[in-house]
């Protein structure tokens, strides 16, 4: 018979970051909470690893908004984050963009971000202008999307119903300008048929308010939300899988745990993991209808993410307080079309990572990322983590030498100072952080099928509800603003709109 543990109020599945700050948020409301996570390890992407005695990030690298008065500082002051080692960015170039060998230098500051663009494609003034006016209008309409009806509101819902391409096309008529103000974009998937106008001019507002890195690692984060949430009575359980999903009648009841090991119960639940794998939680249970099941197992994901984390020698490579996005080629909007990273690398972002302790004029760290789409190693997909064979071994040296061969044409001397590589690739993601097939931004939205792509936190079990980046928008900034909208369906949007006033 399987030992039922305590009930709660709330339970969570999965403790990356949407389930750490739901966790939070509802254990601040006075909530009983428990969070359950899979791995020995929390935060999901936030995850960090250590290899020759360094910190090594697995998908975090920068966040964006988080000067006084912008809206990831007042969400980090509620969580408690703003005290963490953070790194403001070079002010007058927190990414510098590389296209067919010219550069472009992208300060942080709406006012600063014009002027550089208009310094580079003078005759490009009155589309900067108004690409900037459309940035700060959707930048400052976050602070107010939990007031009640604003999500239907017809400005943003005209942004997720028309294309950033479509726009920045009509506004913009030089593609070579396009492609720069599309450069630091490798934090979304570019697809000129799909990409939501909203999901564009969001993401890209926020890291031109501000930007910043963290020294030792992003898990850090997940370790003060954690600390957090057992201050005020939660719960947070490692190796702790669920892996069933039980009730009856459109109700939870229940979540088995380790294949039956133990069952823990629950007035209500939030998912914390992909929409497909918590689907696949409720196929014995029938909680869900299939026809609803099929629906979210044939929404299509983003793709993922190849990384080559470097370590380096001592003294050898300076530290560069920005990022460089780099390509080969012009028309950045049709990369996702030509993904063959074994034959050769077109995109990257090089990020620079601050050391935690020592000389700060130098790096010890330097991760590669690149696109990876999943077909690349869903060959591979059920075998176990260091065994999966000489062939997926040589395919991830191959990309990462074919990422270290770009990131040399920028960063001189880069290769002598190598000691060490480690890589990741989509199937890595799938392993740690349960992601269907390894996304790196979750399900795809598209502005021309908004109602089955542009998910809610409510599902057909009333009692259950979702959360994370393949929500409303993906990120820190996307995932934290989902955390508040699930939030809010059990505890209301007042107490959380007041969040984002103060």
């Amino acid at each position: 018979m399987r030992r039922v543990m305590e009930k709660y109020d709330v339970l969570i599945i999965g403790a990356g970051l949407g389930g750490l700050q739901c966790g939070y948020i509802l254990a601040n409301h006075g909530m009983r909470v428990c969070i359950l996570e899979q791995d020995a390890l929390l935060g999901g992407c936030l995850q960090t690893y250590r290899r020759a005695g360094l910190p090594l990030d697995t998908g975090f690298h920068y966040i964006g908004g988080l000067d006084e008065g912008q809206v990831l500082h007042k969400l980090f002051k509620y969580f408690n984050l703003l005290d963490l080692p953070w790194v403001r960015m070079d002010n007058d170039c927190a990414d510098l963009i590389i296209i067919n060998g010219k550069e472009y230098r992208i300060p942080q500051g709406y006012d600063n971000y014009a002027a550089a663009l208009k310094s580079y494609f003078p005759n490009q003034a009155s589309g900067i202008d108004e690409w900037v006016n459309m940035m700060r209008q959707v930048g400052e309409g976050i602070f107010h999307s939990l007031e009640p009806r604003s999500a239907e509101s017809v400005f943003s819902q005209s942004l997720f119903a028309r294309g950033a391409y479509e726009y920045l096309s009509s506004i913009i008529s030089d593609p070579l300008l396009i492609d720069v103000i599309s450069g630091p974009a490798l934090k979304m998937e570019l697809n000129a048929e799909k990409l939501p106008l909203y999901t564009f001019a969001q993401i890209n507002s926020s890291f031109v308010q501000s930007a910043y890195r963290i020294k030792g690692g992003g898990m850090q984060i997940a370790e003060r939300l954690r600390k957090g949430i057992e201050s005020k009575g939660g719960v947070v359980r490692r190796n702790a899988k669920v892996t069933q999903i039980l009730g009856a009648e459109g109700h939870a009841s229940s979540v088995e745990v380790n294949g039956g090991e133990y069952i823990v119960e629950a007035d209500h639940f939030i998912s914390d993991i992909h929409p497909s794998a918590t689907m696949s939680l409720m196929e014995e249970s029938g909680l869900v209808r299939k026809i609803y099941r099929k629906r979210i197992y044939g929404l299509k994901n983003t793709y993922g993410m190849f990384t080559a984390s470097l370590v380096l020698k001592e003294n050898a490579v300076k530290y560069q307080n920005n990022n460089i996005y780099v390509y080969r080629n012009a028309n950045l909007w049709h990369l996702p079309d030509n993904l063959n990273p074994q034959s050769r690398v077109d995109g990257a972002l090089i990020s620079f990572v601050p050391a935690d302790k020592g000389d700060a004029t130098y790096t010890r760290n330097i991760d590669i990322l690149t696109p990876m789409d999943w077909s690349t190693v869903e060959k591979w997909f059920g075998t176990k983590v260091a065994c999966r064979g000489d062939e997926y071994n040589e395919l991830k040296r191959i990309v990462a030498q074919n990422c270290i061969d770009l990131a040399a044409e920028c960063i001189p001397g880069l290769k002598e100072a190598i000691l060490e590589v480690h890589t990741s690739t989509p199937l890595t993601y799938t392993d740690y952080t349960a992601t269907a097939q390894g996304s790196a931004y979750g399900i795809q939205k598209d502005f021309n099928n908004l109602m089955f792509t542009l998910l809610t936190p409510r599902t057909p079990v009333d009692n259950l509800l979702l959360t994370g980046q393949s929500l409303n928008l993906h990120g820190i900034l996307g995932t934290s603003m989902t955390s508040l909208f699930t939030c809010a369906e059990l505890v209301g949007a007042e107490p959380l709109s007041d969040i984002l006033k103060k």
